[in-house]
């Protein structure tokens, strides 16, 4: 875990951890690790959990004495509140990683955290990526959870509710951190530029730069302070500008204001290609969102919309695609959630194409808003409340599952807008299925109760 933690040895008994997270770290150190904040006052974002009288405020300033689950995306501050949690509380910090630790791990760090106890000294125990833990090993932990042998601080980048057992749930405070906005990625930026922890002014960056930087973090400050100091190191007139960065990460400045003109013109260009079916240009501009760090959840609702705008019937599946990629990027998040908004736009782009639904829609709402809303036909009207019959609500409704076929002649429309078409299906993919049962439907629904007016 890139150096940030302690872990106990093999042995009957750990190796406790008296600096790793809560130490000072060495000037050798990596600058994301050198500037991880030291007070609360140096976090940035995160403020809907940190608010006056919140429990985790409670638990950095030293006084509470709840576990916590911290959920939320790398590089959002999950590995600082456990350090600053620990420091609070004045007790020892023992670091787990779920990527080398095992049951005999746990337990050992479990038994130091009871002899310390009875001594008077509480333990904090870290465990990263505790969704890693199999089930054996997070039920090793709750007897510790649950009589406060030790506090855990558990860290996971996926939802605790689908990757942690139902009782660790149940003992801890489960707290969703957020990928920081744009401006908390520059504050961090220029901070650790200006601070002697860091840069100590020694490079000055441009604004061009800046922007770059921010776009590249996609809202992860550990990656944009790794960005940071191998940008500076590259830079040799000791101001540091966009082509630095460029050059230094091996990425190309890409062109994309998500507040401007470039985030309307991409996501404008993305949507028509789809719609055009021209696969290779969808992919060109989703992966210029994704390298300039747009919100995928944006992605994802823009492909949610299409499937129904541009697609509809003639790909039923298109939809259900665009929803399982829209809870991939919730349940995973990026990186890994690209591969499934790539997997939607391929769908997408290369599905048969109908606007049948938007007409639908739009001529049924076009004549409701004309006044066209007569009355509900009385045998359709809910018919289960005392003198709904007297009223000749739900009399002479015929249940179409008594017919064979699952279908009967009935009045379902409004008088003024029986033999009405709205959908009108194409004779692209499905809809061509649709369109030759959907005619043998009308036919049977409407009868003799058909006034054939069609549009």
């Amino acid at each position: 875990m890139d150096g940030l933690f302690d872990t106990p040895s093999p042995g009957p008994a750990p190796v406790t951890t008296g600096g790793g997270l809560t130490a000072p770290p060495p000037a050798t150190a990596p600058l994301a690790v050198r500037m991880r904040p030291q007070s609360l006052d140096e976090i940035v974002g995160q403020q809907h959990l940190l608010g006056s009288g919140s429990p985790l405020r409670r638990l950095i300033n030293g006084s509470g004495a709840a576990s916590v689950l911290l959920y939320g995306p790398p590089g959002t501050g999950k590995t600082t509140m456990a350090a600053l949690i620990s420091r609070a509380t004045g007790g020892r910090f023992e670091a787990l990683s779920a990527l080398s630790a095992g049951v005999k791990e746990v337990r050992a760090v479990i038994d130091v955290a009871r002899r310390r106890l009875i001594e008077g000294q509480q333990t904090v125990l870290f465990i990263d990526e505790v969704h890693r833990f199999s089930k054996t090993q997070q039920d090793a932990l709750l007897d510790a959870v649950e009589n406060r042998i030790v506090l855990l601080v558990a860290a996971t980048t996926e939802n605790p509710s689908f990757s942690v057992v139902s009782p660790l749930l149940s003992r801890s405070l489960v707290l969703q951190l957020r990928s920081l906005a744009d401006d908390d990625i520059r504050e961090v930026l220029a901070r650790a530029v200006a601070d002697p922890r860091g840069m100590d002014g020694r490079v000055e960056v441009t604004d061009a730069a800046y922007d770059h930087l921010v776009a590249v973090a996609g809202g992860d400050a550990r990656r944009a302070l790794t960005a940071l100091e191998a940008s500076a190191d590259a830079a040799e007139s000791g101001i540091l500008d966009v082509a630095d960065v460029a050059a230094a990460i091996d990425r190309a400045a890409v062109r994309y204001d998500r507040d401007g003109d470039q985030h309307y013109d991409v996501t404008s260009a993305f949507i028509k290609s789809i719609r055009g079916s021209d696969v290779d240009a969808a992919l060109h501009y989703l992966a210029r969102m994704i390298a300039a760090g747009e919100d995928p959840r944006f992605i994802a609702r823009r492909l949610m919309i299409h499937a129904s705008e541009d697609i509809g019937m003639a790909d039923p599946m298109a939809l259900q695609t665009a929803v399982a990629a829209a809870q991939v990027v919730a349940l995973v998040g990026m990186p890994e959630a690209k591969l499934a908004l790539a997997q939607a736009t391929i769908h997408l782009a290369t599905a048969p194409k109908s606007a049948g639904v938007v007409s639908a829609i739009g001529a049924a709402l076009a004549d409701v808003e004309a006044g066209k809303s007569g009355a509900v036909p009385a045998h359709l009207r809910d018919g289960h409340y005392a003198g709904a019959e007297k009223l000749g609500n739900a009399v002479g409704y015929r249940y179409p599952h008594d017919d064979p076929d699952g279908v009967l002649a009935q009045q379902y429309a409004p008088d003024d807008l029986v033999g009405v078409d709205y959908y009108q299906p194409t004779d692209h993919g499905h809809e061509r299925e649709i369109g030759a049962r959907l005619g043998r439907l009308r036919t049977i629904v409407r009868g003799a109760v058909s006034r054939s007016r069609r549009r």
